[in-house]
């Protein structure tokens, strides 16, 4: 796997998104059933915990997949719609959770200004190629009240981009991706490695809480 050497075209960026996005839709089931249980409280609560108005908050779960975490946030009292570029996860998070869910492609994206108080991007920003980050985290950061937070969980690396498994991918250094969320105006709050409690070769994920200003 590595990077491009010339910038993405845009048919080859919208194929790497079909593609994607097929895969993660042929498997749907099977992705539900394998991480439905998986333990994220550490990252939901590195969110919420972050924000600064008064709850109930208004979220986006932004890659919400078959809707396990919308469910958590709508029974801890707020408001939270998910967005997902797969179909079929966008129906499972509906109908698993209860809360409306968008179906946008991650690289056209229609998301209403200055709305919510946190965006959860668990697992799903790494999909955007190199190229097209800056402009996805501005517009994230457009949908974001005034002092508003995003937690980002990416898996780590060494600035690989590519395939992998038929999904497309960047695998971010801690470096790479403080430059990118630096470039698009947010404020770094923190950062750690997971699964926590491991030495950190076996800490293959990078979590991040920036706050836009």
């Amino acid at each position: 796997m590595t990077s491009p050497l010339n910038p993405l075209r845009p048919e080859e960026l919208d194929q790497l998104t079909r593609e994607t996005v097929r895969n993660y839709d042929d498997s749907a089931r099977s992705f539900w059933e394998g991480t439905r249980d998986h333990d994220v409280s550490q990252n939901i609560a590195a969110l919420l915990g972050a924000i600064e108005a008064e709850p109930p908050f208004t979220l986006l779960d932004f890659g919400c997949g078959p809707g396990r975490d919308l469910k958590t946030f709508a029974e801890l009292g707020h408001r939270a719609i998910g967005l997902d570029g797969s179909p079929n996860f966008s129906a499972m998070a509906r109908a698993h959770s209860g809360c409306e869910a968008w179906t946008q492609d991650f690289l056209k994206l229609d998301l209403p200004a200055e709305t919510f108080d946190g965006i959860f991007a668990n697992a799903t920003l790494f999909h955007v190629p190199r190229q097209e980050l800056p402009r996805v985290l501005g517009e994230l950061a457009a949908a974001l009240k005034p002092r508003g937070v995003l937690f980002s969980s990416i898996p780590r690396g060494r600035d690989e981009e590519g395939w992998s498994r038929a999904r497309y991918g960047v695998y971010h250094s801690l470096e790479s991706w403080r430059g990118f969320g630096e470039t698009a105006g947010f404020q770094e709050i923190r950062h750690y490695y997971r699964p926590d409690g491991l030495p950190r070769e076996r800490q293959p994920w990078l979590a991040s809480v920036w706050r836009k200003p």
